[in-house]
């Protein structure tokens, strides 16, 4: 199964230790945030991204806990020296 490029990025970031937060803003619309191992913030993740990365199985949460690569996620991913 081919990935896209965008979820290729957002695959390598989760991959050296990432993580995907979501929340509820106070309209009580979803907001997803995907943050790199050193608590930077990555802009390019939308609702329709996490969604494919849900779908095709390659991110879970455990324990209500935030969202990580799973070994299918780490199988997809292709590996890059530094993400690039």
């Amino acid at each position: 199964m081919d990935i896209s490029r965008a979820e290729q990025r957002i695959l390598h970031l989760l991959a050296q230790g990432g993580r995907i937060e979501k929340r509820r803003d106070e309209n009580c619309e979803l907001i997803v945030e995907c943050f790199s191992r050193d608590g930077w913030r990555y802009p390019h993740l939308d609702l329709l991204l996490f969604r494919k990365l849900k779908r095709k199985r390659t991110i879970a949460s455990r324990e209500g806990g935030p969202y990580r690569i799973t070994r299918r996620g780490l199988f997809l991913v292709r590996s890059q020296l530094d993400n690039r």
